[in-house]
């Protein structure tokens, strides 16, 4: 009878975790009555929480920072993890701002993952439908990445609680996301071998729905970053101009010979570019300029093929202008994704247990009136769960990247999406962190640490699970793809980035930081009625 009764505690529980719905989801597998008594405390412990999840995604999205420049962000997360016992390893693979936090002992070792960084000129307040920018031109969290590591820390110390107490054997490593917006780091952590001894890796990032796959992920590519100097001679542009070599005039050459190439491109790939040196001044013919090329496409190869024509397109215009095409300097990568089928199953399962938050009317009306503001449909926020977890991709027409793809080669891995942004938004854009310090984003966060910990409580328990994810790993995913970095051995991380623009914006950004210590919220700080939308 106590079996019974502490199976239906946990199914009520659960159940509650996820609010309600229109349409009832896929009925779990069923657990064991012990570990379904394990993710029903993990769940409520969840919830006892909020106000702690809430502070950090408030804080960090206060703090706003560019990649490789995520010095206070860093700080706060890393204290955090100190304070609640973990060890913690700063610096990692040569760039200061990532560490990985580590506590307990043995195996299975779990690798919680989650980006950390914002997009340029993406300052904007919270909970107002319309571009309002705390400070004009300013970084900010117009992705979410605000929101994950948050989660990870919560559903971290849910499940630490239950390891002490039930002895159970394990190792939680919590690492950071840095310049993932500039796919910057993660395949030099696996190069500095910050992998090796992980079973299985579960990444998060912020969505508009609860969602987990497995197998290549559609829509989505690899890709690699580099940038393209050429070196020329300056002169009096009006004095002398044949004396003159101009290196902008290669990098102009470079773009308008990429973009008539780009017609005869396979569909699937993307490619874009931004100069970032362009001389010094009209008057003197250009010495040096520069062009940063990403390179996108759906397998490792397909991207070192298109890769190879940038080069030679860049070869072309060197030529055609008698300027010198530096050695070319790679400052990002990623493979494409892959994820496992075995920890992906036990994901959804998850997924179907805690379901999605149940949202306000305030939340909707947000979310519609930003839809609205947009031009998109205005359909609110998500509110019927997946019906089925998401297999391989049968097509690819191509779309972002993450360098998550790396790890996903090296270790069995996932990536779990949870809802705290708002549907038909344009990503990398200030409407996207609209929801990001708001009850949204903290509902979103609060329901996929619950969904991260239960996970986390299969793995720990069930050494069969990680067993399997290891044999969909060697047996499929990698039988006859094998990894190989796309960085080369002498490049580096590019921890220069961003730094310019985060030292003319730091000091004002300061002044906006959370205080929770005074303020509830963040938006009860910035005085914003929740929501705030057009009349």
């Amino acid at each position: 009878m106590a079996i019974v009764m502490a199976v239906a505690a946990a199914a009520t529980v659960l159940a509650q975790a996820g609010g309600d719905h229109p349409q009832a989801p896929p009925t779990p597998p069923q657990d064991e009555p012990r570990v379904a008594r394990l993710k029903s405390e993990a769940a409520a412990d969840i919830d006892s929480m909020k106000v702690f999840t809430q502070q950090m995604v408030d804080s960090v999205f206060s703090f706003g920072e560019l990649g490789f420049q995520e010095f206070e962000t860093n700080r706060y997360l890393i204290d955090i993890l100190k304070k609640n016992g973990f060890s913690v390893e700063e610096g990692v693979a040569g760039i200061p701002t990532a560490f990985i936090a580590t506590w307990g002992s043995g195996k299975p070792v779990l690798a919680l993952g989650s980006d950390i960084d914002g997009i340029p000129q993406a300052s904007q307040k919270p909970g107002v439908a319309y571009h309002d920018p705390i400070i004009e031109g300013a970084p900010g969290h117009g992705e979410g990445h605000n929101s994950g590591e948050p989660l990870n820390v919560t559903a971290a110390l849910a499940v630490k609680k239950i390891m002490q107490r039930e002895k159970l054997p394990g190792t939680i490593r919590i690492w950071s996301g840095t310049a993932e917006e500039l796919v910057g780091t993660k395949a030099y952590f696996i190069r500095a071998g910050l992998f090796k001894d992980v079973d299985v890796a579960m990444f998060v990032h912020v969505g508009d729905d609860m969602n987990v796959s497995w197998g290549d992920r559609g829509n989505a590519t690899g890709l690699v970053s580099v940038l393209y100097s050429f070196k020329g001679e300056s002169a009096h542009a009006a004095g002398a101009p044949w004396r003159g070599r101009s290196a902008l005039d290669a990098v102009e050459l470079m773009d308008i010979g990429w973009n008539f190439r780009r017609e005869h491109l396979p569909l699937e790939q993307r490619s874009h570019y931004v100069i970032t040196n362009g001389g010094d001044q009209p008057n003197v013919v250009p010495q040096s300029a520069s062009v940063w090329y990403y390179f996108r496409q759906t397998t490792y190869q397909k991207i070192k093929d298109l890769w190879a024509t940038g080069d030679a397109v860049a070869k072309g215009a060197a030529l055609m202008t008698g300027t010198e095409l530096l050695p070319t300097r790679v400052l990002g990568s990623a493979w494409p994704q892959h994820f496992n089928k075995a920890v992906a199953e036990a994901a959804f399962a998850n997924i179907t247990r805690v379901g999605l938050p149940q949202w306000s009317d305030d939340d909707q009306t947000l979310a519609r009136a930003l839809q609205k503001e947009l031009g998109s449909r205005e359909t609110g926020l998500t509110t019927k769960p997946a019906a089925k977890l998401q297999g391989p991709a049968e097509t690819n027409t191509g779309g972002g990247s993450d360098d998550i793809g790396d790890i996903s080669w090296n270790v069995p891995t996932i990536t779990l999406r949870y809802p705290s942004n708002i549907p038909g938004l344009p990503g990398h854009n200030w409407a996207n962190a609209i929801s990001m310090a708001t009850p949204i984003a903290h509902k979103g966060v609060t329901a996929g640490a619950k969904v991260l910990a239960m996970t986390m409580i299969d793995l720990l328990t069930k050494p069969a699970l990680v067993q399997e994810a290891w044999d969909y790993f060697r047996n499929v995913q990698t039988k006859e793809t094998k990894y190989e970095p796309l960085i080369r051995p002498d490049d580096r991380p590019a921890i220069e980035l961003n730094k310019g623009t985060m030292d003319k914006y730091r000091e004002q950004m300061k002044k906006y930081y959370y205080d929770p210590t005074k303020y509830k919220t963040y938006l009860e700080q910035l005085g914003i009625a929740y929501p705030t939308v057009k009349k």
